[in-house]
Parts: structure tokens; C-alpha cells; sequence
């Protein structure tokens, strides 16, 4: 109930802003101005504001909301032997990497994961599961800290909601253009919009959404052979190999939807949901990093 309620809170405070934004650009309407013709640069400032905003938006908050949604505890002064050693590894790391010092936190959950997130390099935040602290040695967790330090250094959360941010002003300029020609053509509505052309904008933004995704999770496949690579410099290969052997033997439900992306294990699939993936098979990973 509260993930939900925090969803949609979030969404709703979006809007909002974004709502603002539009109004304060003086973007109203995409129709010209005798209401029968698309306003195309209107339509793409509306979908470059929403489609940026809101990824761009969900970034500056992801610390906020991974910490909320995961119940993450920032180790502000280490507690015992165990939060020492997490915190010197990532500072190491950081110093390596050239990125500032990311906040370390711990979450509660018997599941092997961890993750990054966060809007800058240098104001991350670096997390993991105490389920991946039991499960694995000092080794293999230094590897997985390494592989989230090096997503933070690649820079692959701003990257991601840039990728995000195009999708989306496409999708939202494509489904308001499919919905005005059927209005237009099938309809033969005049002026204005008719009932068509939200009802049809509404299902070509769900299709091209899908389709879309494909390209967002395509790329946050690829930065994971980037991260395990990073990783594999940072703490050596061996390291990070066992670490992802470790995975392989570990039965971990997934991050929340919203984190699923920033995770070191994401779930397995074949075919085409394959292409939804969030996260290379660990097979593959593993056999990457011996070549």
C-alpha cells in the first residue's frame, strides 16, 4: 500500500509541475490556430516538456525514492565492522573512478541484489541488500560494489533518462499525430478533436510506448557489460565472475518496477521477452567478461 500510494503521489506532484511548465511556455493547444491543422511546433514542445520532464524529473528523485521504496538505511557513521568495511570499499572505489564519495546504505531484504542511482556523478547513492551481505564473501560483494560504482562513473543514470526522454517525445508526438489523422480521415471531423482522437492518441501512445521500451531496455542491457567490465578493472575479473556465479545460484525476486533498472540481477527471460529485459542473462554476462 505504501509503494502505491507513493507511485502515485509521484506521478501526481509530475503533472503537476510539468502542468505549470506548459502553462508558464504558453503551451495550450496543438491545433493551429483555425483548429483543424496540427500546430506541430506546439506539439513538440508539449511532448519534449513531458517527455524530458518526466524522465528527467523521476532522476532528480530516484535517491528520494529508491531510499523510500527499498527502505534503504544511509550508514552516516558505521554501526559495526561490516558497515566499515562497505563504506571504505565504495570510497576506494569513488577515488579510483574520479566520481565523489556516493552515500552507502544498507536495505533489509533476504534477496542477493544491489543497486545505483542518483542524478549526478558526484551525489550517488550506492546500495545493498543484507541478503547479499550473508550470501556472498568479501570478494564477490566488492565486486558488486565495484559494478555499481562504475554505473554511477559511466554516468548511465543520466544517460538512461536521456534515452528515456527522447523515447517519450517521440511516442507522444507520434500517438497525437496517428489520433489526428484518423480523426481527420476516418472521422472526417473538420474542426477541433473529437472523441476519435483522444480514444486512438490513447492506444498508439500504449503501442509505441511498448515498442519503444525495446530501444530503453536494449541500452540498459549494454551498460551492464559496461558496469561488469568497470567492475572487473576496479576489483578484478575473477571477482566479479564469482560474484555473478553467485547470482546464478541465489533465488532473489526482483527490485520494484521503478528500481528494476538499477539492480545487479535482473530476471531471466528467452524470445521475445527477452527483449524487455532490463538486464543481460548471467550467462551471457559471464561469458563476456572470460573473453
Amino acid at each position: 500500500m505504501k509503494r502505491v500510494l507513493l507511485f502515485v503521489v509521484t506521478n501526481l506532484a509530475i503533472i503537476l509541475v510539468l502542468g505549470v511548465v506548459l502553462h508558464l511556455l504558453g503551451v495550450g493547444r496543438i491545433l493551429d490556430e483555425q483548429g483543424a491543422g496540427l500546430d506541430l511546433y506546439n506539439l513538440l514542445v508539449f511532448a519534449a516538456v513531458f517527455g524530458f520532464g518526466g524522465a528527467f524529473i523521476s532522476l532528480a528523485i530516484s535517491k528520494w525514492t529508491a531510499k523510500r521504496l527499498t527502505g534503504a538505511r544511509v550508514i552516516d557513521q558505521p554501526a559495526n565492522q561490516a558497515e566499515a568495511w562497505l563504506v571504505t570499499i565504495v570510497k576506494r572505489q569513488a577515488e579510483q573512478t574520479g566520481i565523489g564519495m556516493p552515500e552507502v546504505a544498507i536495505y533489509d531484504s533476504p534477496d542477493v541484489n544491489a543497486f545505483a542511482t542518483g542524478m549526478r556523478r558526484n551525489s550517488a547513492l550506492v546500495a545493498v541488500s543484507t541478503g547479499l551481505l550473508r550470501a556472498m564473501d568479501e570478494a564477490e560483494a566488492e565486486a558488486v560494489l565495484a559494478h555499481e560504482v562504475s554505473h554511477v562513473a559511466n554516468g548511465d543514470m543520466v544517460t538512461l533518462a536521456l534515452i528515456q526522454g527522447v523515447v517519450n517525445t517521440f511516442v507522444i508526438v507520434l500517438s497525437r499525430v496517428v489520433g489526428h489523422l484518423v480523426d481527420r480521415v476516418v472521422f472526417k471531423t473538420e474542426r477541433g478533436h473529437g472523441p476519435a482522437f483522444f480514444i486512438t492518441s490513447i492506444l498508439a501512445q500504449m503501442v509505441f510506448g511498448v515498442l519503444a521500451s525495446i530501444i530503453v531496455f536494449w541500452f540498459s542491457r549494454q551498460r551492464e557489460f559496461r558496469a561488469d567490465a568497470g567492475a572487473a578493472a576496479l576489483a578484478g575479473r575473477d571477482k566479479m565472475i564469482a560474484a555473478l556465479q553467485r547470482l546464478q545460484k541465489s533465488v532473489s525476486k526482483p527490485l520494484p518496477d521503478q528500481m528494476a533498472s538499477f539492480g545487479i540481477s535482473g530476471s531471466r527471460g528467452s524470445g521475445l521477452r527477452r527483449l524487455f529485459m532490463t538486464h543481460p542473462s548471467l550467462e551471457e554476462r559471464i561469458a563476456a567478461l572470460r573473453k
